[in-house]
Parts: C-alpha cells; sequence; structure tokens
C-alpha cells in the first residue's frame, strides 16, 4: 500500500498533475513562509513539500476552500497592504490578488459557508469576500483597536474577534428584524410568486427584511491575539499576550469565567485539540508550547520546540499538532498522544501561518 502510494506521488509529480486529482486523498497541510513569501503544500503522512507558489509580501493567514482547492492569503504588512492573494491549489500558482482598497492591513482570515471572512486593521472592521461574484459583499465595523483574528460560527450569525490594543474580545450576534426570515423573490424555491425583487436584486435573490449586528465588548487580558473557541461552541480561550495569561470567556453569558495564570507571555497562537481535552499555546519569544488541561484548567505539560512559534494546526482526526516555529524556520509536528515532537518540516524561512486543505 504504501508503495503504490509513492508511485503515484511521483507519477504525480513527474507530469504536473494535482493530487486533487486522485480520489480518496487525504487533507494537505499548508505553511506560509514569511522569509520566502510562498506557501508550501505539504503531505502530513510523509511531512515532504507537494509544491509551492507566490503569495506576495508580508504572508501572515491563510484560509482553504472547503473544496480544498483554492487557498487565501492575507498580505498583511502592520496596515501598509490591502490585498489578499488567491492560489490555485491543483495547479500550485498564483491565481489572482484580490485588492481590498479602501480596507487595509487584512489579518485573521476563515473560509465558512461558501465566503471568504477577513479582518481589517486599519479599519476597525471585519469584512465578507464572495468568491462567486469576486467582490467584498458585506463589511462591519467594530470600533476596537487592531482586530486580528476571527472565528465565524456556521450560518454566519455570530462572530468572535480578538482586539489586540484594544485588550477586548467582540462578539457579535445577527437580530433578524421581526417578521421572521429573509424571503426570497419571484422565481426561487420557496418564494412567493407574487414578490418581485427591487432593482438591483436578481430574480431569485433572497431579499432582506431587516435586522442588526449587537457587538458586546468583553475586556480580558493584555495585548490578546491568538484565541479559539471550543469545539462544543461554548467558551472562547484567549492567549493573552502582554501579562501571559489566558481569559475563559463564556460565550453565552458574555464574560470572563476565568482568567488562567499559565505563563505564556509573548502568546501568538491558541488551539484546542479537536477533543476538546486540551489546550496549546504557542509563544513568539519562549522555546516552548505551553498544554493546558480544558477541564482543570492546569498546565499539564511544556513541550519543547525551538526559539519561539507562532501558527498552530491540528489534525482533524486528533492524532497530532503541527506548531509553526518560526525562528527556526521550520514547523514541528506533535503526537497529541504522547505530547512530544516527533518531526520537523522544512517548508521555507520563518514559517508562520498554517491551514489544511481538504482531500479529494
Amino acid at each position: 500500500m504504501h508503495s503504490h502510494l509513492r508511485l503515484l506521488l511521483v507519477a504525480a509529480s513527474a507530469c504536473g498533475a494535482s493530487l486533487w486529482a486522485q480520489p480518496g486523498t487525504s487533507a494537505h497541510l499548508l505553511v506560509l513562509s514569511k522569509q520566502d513569501h510562498t506557501i508550501a503544500i505539504i503531505d502530513p503522512t510523509t511531512f515532504k513539500v507537494l509544491g509551492k507558489a507566490p503569495v506576495g509580501d508580508d504572508p501572515y493567514e491563510v484560509a482553504a476552500s472547503a473544496d480544498g482547492r483554492t487557498a487565501y492569503v492575507s498580505n498583511y504588512g502592520f496596515g501598509r497592504f490591502h490585498t489578499i492573494t488567491v492560489i490555485d491549489l491543483v495547479k500550485q500558482k498564483q491565481k489572482k490578488v484580490i485588492d481590498l482598497t479602501p480596507l487595509k492591513g487584512p489579518h485573521g482570515l476563515t473560509f465558512v459557508d461558501g465566503e471568504l471572512w477577513f479582518t481589517a486593521e486599519v479599519n476597525k472592521c471585519i469584512g465578507r469576500y464572495d468568491p462567486r461574484s469576486g467582490k467584498v459583499d458585506w463589511v462591519l465595523g467594530i470600533g476596537q483597536n487592531r482586530t486580528h483574528m476571527l472565528y465565524v460560527f456556521p450560518g454566519g450569525k455570530r462572530i468572535v474577534t480578538t482586539n489586540v490594543n484594544s485588550g477586548t474580545v467582540s462578539i457579535l450576534d445577527f437580530e433578524e428584524a421581526k417578521g421572521g426570515p429573509p424571503q426570497r423573490g419571484a422565481g426561487a424555491a420557496g418564494g412567493s410568486p407574487s414578490q418581485e425583487p427591487p432593482p438591483g436584486f436578481p430574480r431569485g435573490a433572497i431579499l432582506p427584511q431587516g435586522g442588526d449586528w449587537n457587538e458586546t465588548v468583553v475586556p480580558v487580558g493584555t495585548r490578546d491575539e491568538g484565541f479559539d473557541v471550543s469545539p462544543d461552541g461554548k467558551e472562547a480561550w484567549v492567549a493573552n499576550a502582554g501579562d501571559g495569561t489566558v481569559s475563559v470567556v463564556d460565550l453565552a453569558a458574555k464574560r470572563v469565567k476565568a482568567t488562567l495564570d499559565v505563563g505564556v507571555k509573548s502568546a501568538n497562537r491558541l488551539k484546542f485539540t479537536p477533543d476538546g481535552k486540551h489546550v496549546l499555546v504557542s509563544m513568539l519569544g519562549r522555546g516552548d508550547v505551553v498544554v493546558i488541561d480544558a477541564a482543570s484548567h492546569q498546565v499539564v505539560k511544556r513541550i519543547p520546540i525551538g526559539h519561539g512559534a507562532a501558527g498552530i494546526q491540528m489534525q482533524a482526526d486528533g492524532a497530532r499538532a503541527y506548531v509553526a516555529c518560526t525562528p527556526d524556520n521550520s514547523v514541528a509536528v506533535i503526537d497529541l498522544k504522547t505530547l512530544a515532537v516527533v518531526g520537523r518540516i522544512e517548508a521555507g524561512g520563518s514559517p508562520d501561518g498554517l491551514a489544511w486543505a481538504a482531500g479529494q
């Protein structure tokens, strides 16, 4: 079986074909190199680089489309830049560059319900890009400083963001106007034949009936940046780089329920394991990854990984975590059962943002 897989890899490389053409192909790890300005496509079984593509200046975060065929990379520049680079993962080349002007400083990315959601730090807002129309179709002001990372719940009606320089978390909930959900125009499934869309709306479009976004601003620790939402959707855990704590936010009550003094100054990213039992925190200025028990709130281990770390990504089956060791120019592979480093991936200089691209 392994010999057959190796033959497929060699054949695909030789003829310029893509592994996406092979049925049953597993997901691929995507790794951004800030030094090389590239995205690397990694086989998580062999740790081999299957291909690379240019992504423009200062690539920070990456998200993949649901079908795993397209990657989106934010060109950040600490507010100087205003683009998102689109990569065709099948052909392993740059597809286009999205100009977000007048929005600047795109950073956090997530792909939910067929659309790309992003933060724009300079404008203190979040936005949404529709790949089908090729346009930014929605923007919402946050009013907090350095809106950095975000989490969008399925359905797009709840969003959580961290605001680094304000030391806050924003919880955004959409409340529909009285009268029920939006109705479809004439000709759409379930729509009323007598209802015609107004000028500017295509036939069959969803017609907005009103509603509003309600924002709750929750103070946390200083310089909060990396965060994650628990698999059950009930809590947001926020890493505070300034004071080295982790804030546990109750998303129903919209308040901090616990502050964990776990020694994570210079914290960069925080991720739950898929089973929700552990939380991993990386630090830019420390040589270990902190593992916290989600139930007891206690540190269970500090895993030596090098001289500092940034992006964290979890394997969907919960077997491994991948941590970008930026100063060491490698990605550490952590076995989540033994909580030990079991491998290294060389994907380019100064690796940072990580993501998964689904297999076909």
